[in-house]
């Protein structure tokens, strides 16, 4: 089968950095999907990885932790999906990625595709579907349902894939105030048009802004990006007794300066469960099971971005280029071999 890897960590304006090969066509273990994968999106994982894990000529690393395609054959074990089935799913970081003709994923991480989206819509939203719901809804534990509450939630760097699909389930799914932030006009654009209550300009002082708006301290603060430059503000804008959940890798952060409001710190990482095989496993099968048929009712919209074409070396490099440039708005995507 047609494949896209890399053997050592380049920059991506090397032709080296990712190639075309072909691999072998994998076989599903007993609880797996082998899946036709008709279209792929990139998210920052896939560049930290490229940069971090090197592989070899003989054994090509394959990236890539979002697919949608068509179940072509199950593992004896499966009881979710059927042959013929059209899905979309993240994967386990752990296993090769979705860069490939087809690709082999637990049924119990992986959603009915909704019917209403195309795979190339389809491609862009279950990584950051499931990062944003567990965020959301496991971390910060907010109550699904529209009971009335004065609390906020602060989503930084809300124009991203994260950021998008986090915007629309808290609009969509809860009763709180969406903040989000975006310093560009189209990025702004992009915010409002998902159904944030206010967008502010992270490249101000946060704590100014949401003075500006009048929500000086909010309850929830969602960060994406940049949380080591933004933890000042970060930590002045929490209300007392507010919670914080990163998915970023800052550096280093002084977590003490929020013990003065008893804050509390999650981490966001959406491999844990499919990496741990944890008892909970399936919740990411329902949870985009979820979130697929609010795409069918018209709740939630795909986070497409934009489309780079077929899934090849050379796009693939170019998308990851748009992403280490930070100012990709939604999801790259890339569709058809």
């Amino acid at each position: 089968m047609k494949a896209i890897g890399y053997a050592e960590s380049l920059p991506s304006a090397d032709e080296r950095s990712l190639f075309d090969f072909e691999a072998p066509k994998p076989e599903p273990g007993p609880r797996d999907l082998l899946v036709k994968i008709e279209a792929i999106s990139v998210n920052p994982v896939d560049t930290k990885v490229r940069m971090r894990r090197a592989g070899s000529q003989e054994q090509p690393v394959i990236l890539g932790w979002d697919a949608a395609g068509t179940v072509e054959a199950v593992g004896r074990d499966v009881t979710l999906f059927k042959p013929g089935d059209a899905v979309f799913y993240a994967g386990s970081i752990t296993r090769p990625g979705g860069n490939a003709e087809f690709g082999l994923v637990d049924e119990r991480i992986a959603g009915h595709k909704p019917a209403s989206l195309s795979f190339t819509e389809a491609a862009a939203l279950p990584l950051t579907t499931i990062t944003a719901w567990e965020c959301l809804f496991d971390r910060f534990r907010i109550p699904v349902g529209k009971a009335p509450t004065d609390d906020a939630i602060l989503i930084i760097g809300a124009a991203g894939g994260v950021g998008s699909i986090a915007t629309q389930l808290a609009r969509r799914l809860t009763s709180l105030t969406v903040i989000g932030t975006a310093s560009r006009l189209e990025t702004r654009d992009w915010v409002s048009g998902l159904g944030a209550h206010h967008v502010i300009d992270h490249s101000k002082p946060l704590s100014e802004e949401l003075a500006r708006i009048g929500h000086p301290n909010v309850r929830y603060i969602l960060s994406l990006t940049h949380t080591d430059k933004h933890w000042p503000e970060i930590v002045k804008s929490l209300a007392p007794q507010g919670e914080i959940t990163l998915i970023d890798d800052p550096a280093s952060l002084d977590v003490m300066q929020i013990k003065g409001k008893a804050g509390t710190l999650h981490i966001e990482l959406m491999f844990v469960r499919a990496m741990h095989e944890t008892p909970d496993m399936i919740q990411q099968h329902k949870l985009l099971d979820e979130v697929s048929a609010l795409v069918d009712e018209g709740l939630i919209k795909t986070t497409l971005g934009e489309d780079f074409g077929r899934i090849n070396a050379a796009n693939l490099r170019r998308a990851h280029a748009a992403l280490e440039s930070g100012k990709s708005i939604g999801k790259v995507v890339l569709t058809g071999f």
